[in-house]
């Protein structure tokens, strides 16, 4: 194993997913067809891939948690951007925090505040 290099978003619309997404993460994508779109998010790739069939039923057994220098202020952003409440900002130990959201598409995208963890790249 190399470690993480990829996390995929299923989105029903890819192209307001696509500007959802932008916004979020104040970036363009690098890569962007109709079959995937791909951000570079600190090294590492936030994909997005059309749902064959939209749903909101998605299952809740994976979080990415994207690292952030202010989880307050990260969190409000994407409830700004309408993202709805998963779990509020917590303190995990120490400094640790974390958050997530659901994104438009009830997605789980989860935040998280670890002033230790070092970018290996």
């Amino acid at each position: 194993m190399l470690g993480l290099r990829t996390a995929i978003y299923k989105v029903g619309d890819i192209v307001k997913a696509t500007e959802w997404y932008a916004k979020a993460f104040k970036t363009k994508p690098y890569f962007n067809e109709p079959f995937y779109v791909g951000f570079n998010i600190g090294g590492y790739e936030l994909g997005l891939q059309p749902e064959e069939n939209p749903t909101t039923e998605k299952p809740e057994s994976v979080t990415a948690l994207w690292g952030v220098d202010d989880i307050h202020a990260e969190y409000n952003y994407l409830l700004e951007l309408g993202a709805t409440v998963f779990e509020v900002p917590t303190n995990v130990g120490g400094e640790l925090m974390v958050a997530s959201v659901k994104d438009p598409w009830v997605n789980i995208l989860g935040l998280i505040y670890n002033p230790e963890f070092k970018n290996p790249s």
